[in-house]
């Protein structure tokens, strides 16, 4: 098998199936001919999700459901990998993501470029702004619905550019160039995370802390890996009630702060991001995704 997705969902029941559903045979570029699995795991969910909501998509998706399951998705990362046997794995720490269509074929494509690449998809919030900023101005998941329903979603992947906007990181500008520091939906060899030890389930915080960006930066740091970045494809943020996402700017960054210092105490630095250089593989779909051109 090519390919392993490995998703991760905590109480999501009305995000994961537009998150399958841009995981799809019909909606990924080339997925009608690849071999691929989804290993979509329950974290524990009060709630266990009901397959009934996604047997209408063309996508081959097996639940996996953990019981008393920790509020760190470390361990539902690892039971994934134990579980996946794609040559390559996707992991999607954040189950409530929507893809653009071009995702799949682009990464696949860095695998014929390089020969061991780490492949980051850029992160995007839908709504007119962070969400954490957007949700105290009337953002909400009945609006996002709208949205969603305004650009006929899932006919034409790429006009999720019209109503999300790129995640800043307190950066000034935006382009498809910055260097990354974590992906919510990042490809790498299967034999390269478990070589790694997959996640390091020393990172308990809820929601993880900063194991997203460990996992992409310890990654990336293995000697033979080129690190790349997908230009014109992005994983976009559905309303939640994330950790860190959708919580008020002043809650988020005490959280942050927070993990911060998980991270540095395991770690023994605060470095999060890689100091390699990226390489880039892509394209600009639509007038959109032009995110130089943020509008306003």
């Amino acid at each position: 098998m090519k390919l392993s997705i490995i998703l991760i969902a905590y109480n999501m029941a009305r995000e994961i199936p537009r998150t399958l559903q841009g995981l799809a045979r019909n909606y990924q570029h080339g997925a009608r001919a690849l071999e691929y699995e989804v290993l979509l795991v329950d974290n524990g969910s009060p709630q266990p999700l009901d397959p009934a909501s996604w047997t209408h998509l063309d996508v081959p998706v097996r639940m996996i459901r953990l019981d008393n399951a920790s509020h760190s998705p470390a361990r539902a990362i690892n039971v994934g990998l134990d579980e996946a046997v794609g040559e390559i794995v996707c992991l999607m720490i954040d189950g409530a993501h929507i893809l653009t269509p071009g995702v799949f074929r682009m990464a696949l494509a860095s695998y014929a470029a390089f020969e061991n690449p780490v492949v980051a998809t850029r992160y995007f919030w839908l709504g007119p702004d962070t969400q954490n900023d957007s949700i105290t101005q009337g953002y909400s998941k009945a609006v996002e619905d709208q949205l969603l329903r305004d650009i006929n979603w899932p006919q034409d992947g790429y006009r999720l550019y019209e109503i999300g906007v790129p995640l800043r990181a307190g950066a000034e500008n935006i382009n498809w160039l910055n260097r990354m520091f974590e992906s919510n939906c990042l490809f790498m060899k299967r034999s390269l995370f478990r070589g790694m030890g997959g996640a390091d389930e020393r990172f308990s915080s809820p929601g993880g802390g900063l194991i997203n960006s460990d996992i992409f930066k310890r990654a990336a740091d293995v000697n033979d890996v080129t690190p790349v970045q997908l230009i014109g494809e992005g994983s976009f943020h559905q309303l939640h009630g994330g950790t860190t996402t959708n919580v008020s700017a002043q809650e988020r960054n005490a959280r942050v702060e927070q993990f911060r210092q998980e991270y540095a105490e395991i770690r023994g630095h605060d470095r999060i991001m890689t100091e390699k250089s990226f390489h880039f593989m892509g394209h600009l779909p639509t007038e959109a995704s032009k995110i130089h051109r943020l509008r306003r």
